[in-house]
């Protein structure tokens, strides 16, 4: 089992900034990646961002040059750096952990409970 903890979503103007993080524990191992994933009201959960542990990423096109995601392998943490936030951000974020394939293709295992990212306009 592999449990993820998230921090860090709250309320945001538009084009402001927020960190979201995740640390994974538990048995971790047999996973070479993880990512974050998002759910808006009305919407299918789609995957945001991913990383690998050798650093190879993933990125949803509607956030690539606003999201940065990176990670610190020796504490099992993922972080997603959003910039220049818009309200059709508004979501909740969900942190997981899985195998990453390529920067197309990335299958998450384990999900966090989901940290709620509100951007007013």
């Amino acid at each position: 089992q592999v449990q993820l903890t998230e921090s860090g979503g709250g309320l945001v103007q538009a084009g402001g900034s927020l960190r979201l993080s995740c640390a994974a524990s538990g048995s971790t191992f047999g996973f070479n990646a993880m990512g974050w994933y998002r759910q808006a009201p009305g919407k299918q959960r789609e995957l945001v961002a991913a990383i690998s542990s050798v650093g190879s990423t993933a990125y949803a096109d509607a956030v690539k040059g606003r999201f940065t995601i990176s990670r610190d392998n020796a504490k099992n943490t993922v972080y997603l750096q959003m910039s220049s936030l818009k309200p059709e951000d508004t979501a909740v974020y969900y942190c997981n952990i899985g195998t990453y394939y390529n920067s197309r293709t990335y299958a998450p295992h384990y999900w966090g409970q989901g940290t709620q990212v509100t951007v007013s306009s």
